[in-house]
């Protein structure tokens, strides 16, 4: 019975036992060659699908247009200025860029083809600027649309548990839901919150709970700011390519017209040729210069009066005098004529040893400190060989026991010129060279009868003779020059325009907060209770007072009827009984 017992027992288990292994394996097999199946023949498929051209394209559009590559492109555009600081600009002193060129040969060739001596014009800060200007670009246009689109919308539902935002605060009313609602609402529209409305398949219960939003403002000015940023420098680039500037130092009595020839440097925007500079002529009448006499130490010897007063003709029309000064420029034909610097122009006229007058003229001379000190060069191409003089003029004439002569004070109180002379060519092989120095390579000292050099010491009025018979030089009075900047920059006031604008912009968005205010409303048997909730956006230190603030508006425009615990103890024991 026993063993009858134990085969019934085990037929039924192996039966049972086999029977589900077997399935399951076919079930496994089935499983595994169908994983198989779905296996890409391309194994190096399995990390993940490959970007195909688009998609980088996509990616590529996305980095370059983020806020972070803006910022980016911003300092690198900051650093690449840096050498324009640094090394002499060849559109700015071509002849201080030879100069330097000259003076560093190893290096210089790099550096010019790197483009450091133009470097608002190379590829690599154009590069730059461009991508900066896509990048704002591609920011702005996406941010626009997500805000039109956020002021166009209601303002967010309220959230079951007001109580989990960071400012809450509860209490009770003797008054209907109706009442509350309403003076919730008439509390938000005085704060200038957008309120939302019922919209449609919104429950019953959403009449007694209030939505609030403001400080769309704050997103507004950063979309002022970064689009004034993106107009600067448009505006700049503008100017760039399609402005002018040109420098020129005019005499008291001189006129100047306008022209490629007139300027002693010029400088054109590269859409800009010599025929787009307008015509017109200024006459320098006279420079008024004052300076700071009775003060005492820094303050001594300051300019404080620094005008001058001009005639200008346009075209046809007649001549007009204007006056201007350093902050007051000449607007003449949409170009602006800005008073840069000044200094002394001593009329001199040299005469040969014949007592024929070869040189006649007033020689602009350099201030090289605060006291005008100047230096200059004068150049005397009608003898032969040429005569060339080189020194300083000084205003107030002192000598020092370490530096010898120099000057005491900026004005004209005791004027003189201090030279040395020198004959030979003044222009070897041709080459083109400043007014304001002279080459002495080819060139000899005049030297006295006692072998030293020829000093000369002539004041206002005075003649002097040079050695060996070569004629004599003369001062004959004093009179002064003014640099001028002409300029012509389009982009100018439309990058004071938009500097305004991006000023507005970043006032809004330091200023404005956006806050979101959620009223719930309570009805009760006894009383209503009221539930108010503030939600900022980053920081808000003043949030607090203003749920508080909203709180006891409601509170008083429906009568002032709070809840007291007294009476929330009184309707326990009711409700106890």
């Amino acid at each position: 019975m026993s063993k009858q017992t134990d085969n019934q027992t085990d037929s039924p288990t192996k039966g049972q036992t086999d029977s589900p292994t077997k399935g399951h394996t076919d079930t496994q097999a089935e499983d595994a060659s169908r994983i198989e199946a779905s296996y890409p023949k391309n194994r190096a498929a399995i990390g993940g699908p490959r970007l195909g051209v688009i998609g980088w394209v996509r990616w590529f559009w996305r980095q370059l247009t983020s806020m972070r590559t803006a910022l980016f492109l911003l300092l690198l555009l900051a650093l690449a200025a840096i050498p324009g600081s640094i090394f002499p600009q060849r559109p700015v002193d071509a002849a201080r860029t030879r100069r330097w060129i000259e003076d560093n040969p190893d290096t210089a060739p790099w550096l010019d083809r790197l483009g450091m001596f133009d470097v608002y014009a190379s590829p690599w800060f154009a590069s730059i600027y461009l991508l900066l200007m896509i990048s704002l670009i591609g920011c702005i246009i996406p941010r626009a649309r997500q805000h039109i689109a956020a002021m166009r919308a209601q303002p967010p539902r309220a959230p079951r548990r007001l109580d989990r935002l960071p400012v809450y605060r509860h209490t009770g009313l003797h008054a209907t839901p109706s009442e509350v609602s309403a003076a919730a609402r008439v509390a938000l529209g005085e704060r200038r919150f957008r309120i939302r409305r019922a919209a449609e398949g919104e429950g019953a219960g959403e009449q007694f709970v209030v939505s609030a939003e403001k400080g769309y403002l704050k997103e507004t000015g950063n979309l002022l700011f970064h689009l004034a940023i993106l107009g600067v420098i448009i505006s700049v680039a503008v100017g760039h390519l399609f402005g002018w500037r040109g420098e020129i130092i005019v005499k008291e009595g001189e006129t100047f017209t306008t022209g490629a020839g007139a300027f002693d440097t010029l400088t054109l925007g590269p859409l800009v040729d010599e025929a787009d500079i307008p015509q017109f002529s200024v006459r320098l009448d006279r420079l008024d210069v004052q300076f700071e006499s009775q003060a005492e130490g820094a303050q001594f010897g300051q300019p404080r009066k620094f005008e001058g007063v001009a005639t200008v003709q346009e075209g046809d029309e007649p001549a007009r005098g204007y006056e201007f000064a350093v902050n007051h420029p000449l607007h003449v034909s949409g170009t602006s004529l800005f008073l840069l610097g000044n200094g002394y122009a001593p009329v001199v006229t040299v005469r040969d040893g014949e007592d024929t007058v070869v040189f006649q003229d007033a020689v602009t001379f350099l201030p090289q400190d605060n006291v005008y000190s100047s230096s200059g060069v004068i150049k005397v191409t009608g003898t032969q060989p040429n005569l060339g003089f080189v020194g300083g003029f000084l205003p107030t004439l002192t000598f020092d026991e370490e530096i010898g002569p120099t000057s005491a004070f900026p004005g004209l109180a005791d004027p003189a010129l201090v030279l040395t002379a020198f004959e030979g060519n003044l222009f070897p092989d041709g080459r083109a060279q400043s007014v304001f120095s002279i080459e002495t390579d080819d060139m000899d000292q005049l030297m006295q009868e006692n072998g030293e050099p020829v000093r000369l010491l002539i004041r206002p009025g005075e003649t002097l003779e040079l050695p060996e018979g070569k004629g004599s030089i003369e001062m004959e009075n004093v009179i002064r020059w003014a640099g001028l900047l002409v300029r012509h920059d389009p982009g100018r006031l439309p990058a004071l325009a938009f500097s305004g604008v991006a000023l507005l912009g970043l006032v809004l968005m330091l200023g404005v907060r956006r806050r979101r205010v959620f009223v719930r409303v309570e009805p009760g048997e006894r009383h209503t209770g009221i539930g108010i909730a503030g939600l900022p956006k980053g920081t808000d230190p003043g949030l607090e007072d203003l749920v508080d603030q909203i709180m006891g508006r409601i509170v008083t425009a429906t009568g002032g009827r709070e809840v007291r615990p007294d009476d929330v103890g009184d309707e326990m024991k009711d409700e106890d009984r």
